[in-house]
């Protein structure tokens, strides 16, 4: 009776943010982990643009989040319903970050090697109001390779911030990234705070 209550208990909504710098692979890891078929605001890079977005080490890419990307995927064993907003990377659209992180439950940053200094930003800010995180590092082909040791000293993180490698494309290595910052914010949640409550959304707060 016990296991059939448990399986009937709704599934505990968790608001989670995919951050980095411009092109380091927000859209691409939504899309491939989400189970739904995810929201993109992709629109396509004019000249205009490129003097303002700086494409250098990614001269290949052809459109740019310029609004958010929302997908969907559930951790069956954990019971969690993850809800993920990826924000857009360019400096021009940082205003959104406070009311996307708004109910948020952790966050992870992709870092694109070949743009290393590209996701300071979403790491510095991230810290500064205390949400969780994970640092991804997204091997682009042909770029240089870092250990998670090395990246975790490059940012100089607090200590037992996680640092995973996770090619974007690459579903169970998303999925992987996700679990780990799962296990990593109720890890904080029960150190800060014992006696409270796990944090989860409630199906009527603004996401």
């Amino acid at each position: 009776m016990k296991d059939s209550e448990e399986s009937d208990a709704p599934l505990a909504l968790w608001k989670i943010l995919i951050a980095g710098g411009f092109g380091a692979g927000k859209t691409t890891l939504v899309g491939a982990v989400s189970e739904i078929v995810p929201l993109t605001t992709e629109e396509t890079l004019t000249q205009a643009s490129v003097r303002t977005d700086s494409v250098h080490g990614v001269e290949a890419k052809t459109t740019t989040t310029v609004a958010l990307d929302f997908g969907k995927i559930t951790l069956t064993l954990q019971r969690m319903a993850l809800l993920l907003f990826g924000t857009p990377g360019q400096e021009r659209f940082w205003f959104m970050w406070p009311d996307l992180a708004e109910g948020a439950v952790g966050a992870i940053v992709l870092v694109d090697t070949r743009r290393f200094e590209e996701c300071y930003p979403a790491v510095e800010y991230f810290l500064s109001i205390g949400l969780p995180l994970v640092v991804a590092v997204n091997h682009f082909d042909g770029a240089d390779r870092y250990e998670p040791e090395e990246v975790h000293t490059a940012l100089d993180l607090p200590p037992g911030t996680p640092v995973v490698l996770c090619d974007a494309r690459e579903s169970a290595q998303g999925r992987q990234a996700l679990i780990v910052l799962v296990q990593h914010a109720l890890a904080l949640a029960t150190r800060n705070r014992p006696s409270s409550p796990l944090p989860s959304l409630s199906r009527s707060t603004r996401v």
